[in-house]
């Protein structure tokens, strides 16, 4: 894979571009903030499931 880079003019693929955002995201903030940010992300999936459900009865 590290020919890929070679490939594509030295652009960085998708998952390193989302590996160094979250290792930069890491570096800036708590365990707190990972864990608010994923109870967000749990409640807006659930609540986004509830309305998928009720408009498919």
């Amino acid at each position: 894979m590290a020919d890929n880079k070679n490939n594509n003019k030295n652009k960085m693929s998708y998952e390193e571009a989302g590996r160094k955002g979250g290792e930069k995201t890491a570096q800036n903030h708590d365990k707190e903030f990972f864990q608010e940010i994923g109870e967000k992300g749990g409640k807006a999936n659930r609540d986004n499931h509830d309305n998928n459900n009720s408009q498919n009865s």
